[in-house]
């Protein structure tokens, strides 16, 4: 979503972009492919959110600190993504399938809305999300590896997300990333 349009719009290039994930207490960092900082996520101070009810546990901003996203987790299974200065939630989010090796989510843009917008699947565990829009991959997840002869895993804690052309708010596929990992154990 245009932050200033409120809809969703093609990326125009065709171009898929990688986020780069890393976690450094107390924030949370998405980074280009140069190390520049794009978005983070941190826990949002009591002046950020006095009109949110219930309070948001993460605030997602841009690399100059503009807060973009409130994300509130409602119940046991349940997010909604807030814009700085509305109580209408842009976007809700329910758990529906949770084991130990698998999670998904639908995701639902309206709020009154029945029928899910997109979907989230994946493994937290393998750093695994693949976000759908219908039948179509919006964005994926996954593990990053050092090349050469060892060929080793980088540390846990840092991965990539991929944006696949098609949509240009690329802070809401982010916001979604975020619950997708929200409380797993070394995370977020």
């Amino acid at each position: 979503m245009d932050s200033s349009e409120g809809s969703y719009q093609p990326n125009s290039d065709g171009v898929p972009i990688d986020l780069f994930v890393s976690k450094k207490k107390p924030h949370l960092k998405f980074t280009d492919s140069c190390s520049n900082l794009v978005f983070s996520v941190h826990r949002p101070s009591g002046s950020d959110f006095e009109h949110h009810h219930p309070p948001p546990k993460r605030l997602l901003s841009d690399s100059s600190g503009n807060s973009l996203i409130f994300i509130s987790h409602n119940q046991k299974a349940s997010w909604e993504g807030f814009r700085k200065d509305s109580n209408d939630p842009m976007f809700r989010v329910e758990r529906t399938t949770n084991t130990l090796t698998r999670l998904e989510f639908q995701v639902f843009l309206k709020s009154g809305n029945k029928n899910s917008d997109f979907k989230m699947r994946g493994s937290p565990f393998y750093r695994s999300c693949t976000i759908y829009k219908g039948d179509s991959i919006v964005a994926q997840t996954s593990l990053m590896y050092k090349l050469g002869i060892q060929k080793v895993l980088v540390p846990r804690n840092r991965f990539r997300l991929t944006i696949f052309p098609g949509y240009a708010d690329h802070a809401f596929i982010v916001a979604l990333t975020v619950i997708f990992f929200y409380g797993r154990k070394l995370w977020i």
